[in-house]
């Protein structure tokens, strides 16, 4: 390896560690279940649950992944999601609402949440910690008092289908699921073009771009991790409905946070909002938007999980927090604001839902997996503030 390649690692180190780090646990995991004598670690239904179990964390930490950047912390997603499935749960079952009206009013009540706690965090400078912690505890009474303690389900087919159903074949092949292959066809391509336009963009503003190997090695290990997970979804069912709407919001967020001046200045304003503020921008206004959107994307979590369960519980979104922030960590968000890649808080999500089925199928006790896990959070945490005293 040449010393531009090396420099570049270094450079890149979070971002092409935590990529390798993922593609390590799972072929840890395929060793060690191979081991056991028990199928196949990565086989269909196996990548098709770890979507299906996961999809809300990687929803909760995009959301949380703009308030940690901008300085800020929120504890009460998980109490949030609960609440808002339980709206959603009230909405269809008691006034017997469409789906198509459930789900739009669902994400105003959250936006409504997000805004309220954000207006007294922006304006008010009240620390986000104390009103999310006290966001937490209310909205889990709220959740509580809305459910009467009871469960409320079960739900349509319609609502079922955010969380457990899959996209149909329009192209009439049974097996293999003919639309998933061009969907995962059309994601390489995708895959490959942006990290080429990438690069172009460098070198239009004089700045180096990354060594071709580097690039070129990062870009196949993604190309073929898609291809392999894309032919063994339409192997199986086909493209769960969680993964087209994760894949969806992942290129949305990851555009506006690094195409559009609002998505920089939110960088800016974690980085320093007094900087920030004497330039210009008006910080406020973009704490107080991470917060509503964090309000809607936890409300969209929340009727994702109440969908996959069939049923609004009062304990649902326990620790939901803790696993979305932990995913903004270990992807490589910064403690300090300021820093964190939306496909790095995906890898997070990623590695903590591999590790999760990884360690069910070896058959890991529960305590043992919330060790593991803290070590591996408590790990990247030491890797970030390593990196900086250098």
């Amino acid at each position: 390896m040449s010393t531009q390649e090396r420099n570049s690692l270094g450079g890149h180190l979070r971002e092409n560690g935590m990529l390798l780090a993922l593609v390590a646990i799972v072929v840890l995991f395929s060793i060690l279940v191979s081991a056991q004598g028990k199928p196949m670690f990565l086989q269909a239904p196996n990548i098709t649950n770890i979507f299906l179990q996961n999809g809300h964390v990687i929803i909760l930490a995009l959301g949380m992944l703009l308030v940690i950047v901008s300085g800020h912390i929120d504890l009460s997603v998980g109490s949030v999601a609960a609440f808002t499935g339980a709206v959603a749960a009230w909405l269809t079952v008691d006034l017997k609402l469409s789906v198509y009206a459930v789900i739009p009013l669902t994400l105003v009540v959250g936006g409504l949440i997000g805004a309220a706690q954000g207006y007294w965090v922006a304006f008010w400078r009240i620390p986000s910690f104390i009103v999310t912690l006290a966001g937490m505890m209310v909205f889990r009474g709220a959740t509580l008092l809305l459910l009467g303690g009871q469960n409320i389900g079960p739900f349509p087919k319609e609502f079922q289908a955010m969380s457990s159903g899959f996209i149909p074949d329009l192209t009439g092949i049974t097996k293999p699921h003919g639309l998933t292959l061009i969907i995962a066809t059309l994601a390489i391509g995708v895959v490959v073009w942006i990290g080429l336009r990438s690069r172009r963009r460098d070198v239009e503003f004089g700045i180096t771009p990354e060594p071709a190997g580097l690039f070129w090695g990062r870009t196949l290990i993604i190309a073929a991790a898609t291809a392999f997970v894309g032919y063994q979804l339409a192997s199986f069912r086909g493209l769960p409905n969680v993964l087209l709407v994760l894949a969806v919001l992942t290129v949305l967020y990851a555009f506006f946070t690094e195409n559009t001046v609002q998505g920089r200045r939110i960088y800016a304003v974690g980085g320093n909002e007094k900087a920030a503020k004497l330039s210009g921008i008006r910080t406020e206004r973009l704490v107080f938007f991470c917060f509503v959107n964090m309000g809607m994307l936890a409300a969209l979590a929340g009727m994702m999980v109440t969908a996959r369960l069939n049923s609004a519980t009062p304990k649902a979104g326990t620790g939901f927090e803790l696993d979305a922030i932990a995913a903004v960590f270990i992807g490589g968000a910064s403690m300090a604001g300021g820093s964190g890649k939306i496909i790095g808080v995906v890898i997070g999500a990623l590695i903590m839902g591999v590790m999760n089925m990884g360690m069910s199928i070896l058959g890991i006790g529960i305590d043992y997996q919330q060790m593991i896990k803290g070590l591996v959070l408590l790990a990247a945490v030491i890797f970030d503030v390593y990196n900086k005293t250098k």
